[in-house]
């Protein structure tokens, strides 16, 4: 076991570097960067340009250099700790994406708690009373969920409760709130208005880990072990949890890898229509924007943490079950 983590360690320190080698070249491609678009935009504007200030953000990040030397000088100031600075926002990253980052961690984890609570008592239950009306009812519910779009969602919740109930369900919190530092009002605010985002980002993933974990207990239940447990007069319930619950949790765990990014870059589509102040709107701002290295230190920590999961979800499968070998080839 030790020698399969070292091994699995050791094998993400290549696979980051390809990732930002990629990251940075795909940042790279469009033509030009951002101080040669700003530069545009204000000659268009007839604003004078501060043509020193420019050279020195050229020279300090490298922009005037080649792209690998560009490349290298960016990747050991990651390194270093050093995220870059955002030409967009005129601040170091680091100093940026605090609040944005702390929020989005909070919606997303409001998020994960809602699809698990919810879906694994109806997934379970969908799956021991199959073809009972409370299935046909809970499967009709969960293609309900999986075929409306998170955004479409959104934007009917928002013009009903302004429509009927006059209130605005957008943002994170009270107008008054933001930009404040942070408060026990504040901290309310935030969680009266994270009810409608959970409910509206959890729709689609709550359904359809209620039709995974079905067809997956489904396929356990008629295994011949859970004949036999039954035969032997097992209780219902503790041969439920016990073997067929235990072995359908695998794509679940799976899932980690996934999971973990997602509570940095959240969803992009439904913040940008329900003005969260979330890391997704800002991710996508500075790709627009050609913000290279705000943009880059998203990606690569995007990377870090699906990198990460990966390796988490993989140790947490082999501990779960005890079919799944560490390595290749059946154990003789």
């Amino acid at each position: 076991m030790l020698g399969y983590i070292v091994h699995r360690l050791l094998i993400m320190i290549p696979t980051l570097l390809a990732i930002s080698a990629l990251t940075f070249i795909i940042i790279q491609l469009p033509p030009g960067d951002y101080l040669e678009t700003y530069i545009a935009e204000l000659e268009s504007q007839g604003e004078s340009v501060d043509v020193e200030k420019i050279q020195q953000l050229k020279e300090q990040y490298g922009l005037d250099k080649p792209m690998i030397v560009q490349y290298l000088y960016w990747l050991g100031g990651l390194l270093q700790g050093d995220m870059g600075y955002s030409f967009e926002y005129s601040q170091p990253v680091s100093a940026i994406v605090g609040d944005r980052l702390f929020l989005t961690f909070v919606v997303t984890l409001a998020t994960v708690l809602f699809t698990y609570i919810v879906a694994f008592p109806i997934g379970v239950y969908s799956a021991t009373h199959q073809y009972s009306w409370g299935d046909y009812g809970l499967t009709f519910l969960g293609f309900l969920g999986l075929a409306t779009p998170n955004f479409l969602l959104a934007l009917v919740l928002l013009y009903m409760f302004n429509r009927y109930f006059g209130i605005s369900i957008g943002g994170l919190m009270e107008p008054e709130f933001v930009d404040q530092p942070w408060s026990a009002e504040k901290m309310a605010s935030v969680i009266q208005h994270l009810i409608v985002p959970t409910l509206v980002i959890g729709t689609a993933g709550t359904a359809g880990m209620i039709r995974r974990l079905r067809a997956n207990l489904l396929d356990e239940l008629q295994k011949q072990y859970v004949t036999t447990g039954r035969a032997k007069g097992l209780p219902p319930l503790k041969l439920l949890l016990k073997y067929p619950l235990r072995m359908s949790l695998n794509p679940f765990i799976s899932d980690i890898g996934d999971l973990l990014p997602e509570l940095v870059s959240g969803s992009v589509i439904v913040s940008v229509v329900m003005s969260l102040p979330t890391t997704g709107p800002m991710l996508l701002s500075a790709l627009r924007s050609q913000d290279m290295y705000l943009a880059g230190s998203f990606l690569m920590f995007l990377a870090l943490l699906t990198v990460i999961g990966m390796f988490i979800s993989d140790l947490a499968l082999a501990v779960l079950d005890p079919r799944i070998r560490l390595h290749g080839g059946a154990t003789k």
